[in-house]
């Protein structure tokens, strides 16, 4: 493992910045918001062009964009229009309770938000606001590898706030241990493993901006003392391909649930469970990496057959409606989480905006369900969705 290690550290060392690239680097320094505060929310569409007018371009344009064509990206949010809810209001239904259950963490909706690399390129708080933001809503963080602040540092910011931890898995097995026991000893409620992202998706926002992401990355710095790893730097050192093994080899070393995110494929999701997935996280990475891929709503019921409930599932990906949390649980989703949004509430109110965009989701959930007549969670689940072009209910 020693050997492992100093050839991992020989690694890094071997990888230099052009003069050119680190220029780049300080010459698109981000300006980013300190803000703090409630938030008006119109709807999340709004948001995002509000937030756009506030941070520096290349540092929003690197949240904001997806790859190549965006042609993925967009189809995230727009694959919800193929299917419709059926309004019910003969359901008999007095109200609506939005209450879940996750990792046995009770949650005051489905809706939790994803790993994301990018909180301190636009909130000088970074994830410490974030998550302080996510136990104002009672609902989950997932922490990135690529966290602007440490682990540790995160969990301290809002003491007894549940969180998951997001590993993008190293060619260093040593790495690998380390840093997900590290996670545990913070309170991490599971692993996530992330398998869509073994190389970087061609974003051309940041080639147009003639942005640089070369920000340090703590949770893979600290490891690898006296270097200050950039995330570009991180990338270099990242696992390419994965297999049932490292899902082994991760609740082995971690003694924790384990959850497979990046699955797009039937097979991909019966390869996590047999490896011993706790749970399958379907997401394309936001349209952020492979182009051309389908949406992860039109794959959500196939992998779900699949699935067959065997394990959680959880879902992202191109969210932005309450009637789109609505959807995916109808159809075989059990959490849905979020984004790009959540960032953008972090640019404008901080802790309060990460706050208010979940509650801003809850509010277009419980007018969902309460107009299509179902009372809980469970009930939304139990839903079938009219699909117009085969004229039917399922």
């Amino acid at each position: 493992m020693m050997k492992k290690h100093i050839q991992a550290v020989a690694v890094v060392s071997a990888i230099i910045f052009s003069q050119a690239a680190m220029a780049q680097g300080t010459k698109n320094a981000p300006v980013i918001s300190d803000a703090e505060g409630p938030i008006k929310i119109i709807n999340l569409y709004d948001l995002e062009k509000e937030a756009s007018t506030k941070v520096a371009k290349g540092a929003f344009g690197y949240v904001e964009g997806g790859a190549e064509d965006e042609v993925t990206m967009r189809s995230n949010s727009t694959a919800f229009d193929k299917k419709k809810i059926l309004p019910n209001g003969l359901a008999g239904i007095d109200g609506v309770n939005l209450k879940t259950t996750f990792l046995g963490v009770e949650l005051a909706s489905p809706i939790i938000i994803a790993p994301m690399a990018a909180h301190g390129l636009v909130h000088k708080e970074a994830d410490r606001a974030t998550i302080r933001g996510t136990q104002k809503a009672g609902t989950l963080m997932a922490v990135s590898t690529y966290s602007s602040v440490p682990i540790d540092d995160i969990a301290k910011s809002a003491p007894g706030a549940p969180f998951v931890f997001q590993l993008y898995m190293s060619k260093d097995n040593a790495y690998n241990e380390y840093i997900v026991k590290k996670a545990k000893a913070a309170g991490a409620k599971a692993i996530i493993i992330t398998i869509d992202a073994g190389t970087a998706g061609n974003r051309e926002a940041d080639a147009r901006n003639n942005y640089n992401y070369s920000v340090a990355t703590p949770n893979v710095s600290e490891f690898y003392k006296g270097k200050n790893i950039t995330q570009s730097q991180a990338r270099a050192l990242r696992k390419i391909s994965f297999s049932g093994e490292d899902i082994k080899f991760i609740k082995r070393v971690s003694g924790l649930p384990v959850l497979v995110k990046g699955v797009l494929s039937p097979q991909a999701a019966e390869t996590a469970i047999a490896a011993g997935a706790d749970g399958i996280w379907i997401s394309n990475h936001g349209g952020r990496q492979l182009d051309g891929a389908p949406a992860t709503f039109d794959m959500l019921p196939i992998i779900a057959k699949t699935v067959n409930k065997r394990v959680p599932i959880i879902f992202d990906s191109g969210v932005r409606r309450g009637t789109h949390v609505f959807k995916a649980l109808a159809s075989g989703a059990d959490i849905v989480a979020i984004g790009r949004p959540a960032l953008y509430g972090l640019i404008l109110g901080g802790s309060e905006g990460v706050n208010d965009v979940f509650q801003q989701l809850n509010k277009e959930l419980t007018t969902t369900m309460i107009l299509a007549g179902t009372k809980d969670i469970e009930a939304v689940k139990q839903n079938k969705l009219f699909d117009p072009e085969k004229q039917e209910a399922r």
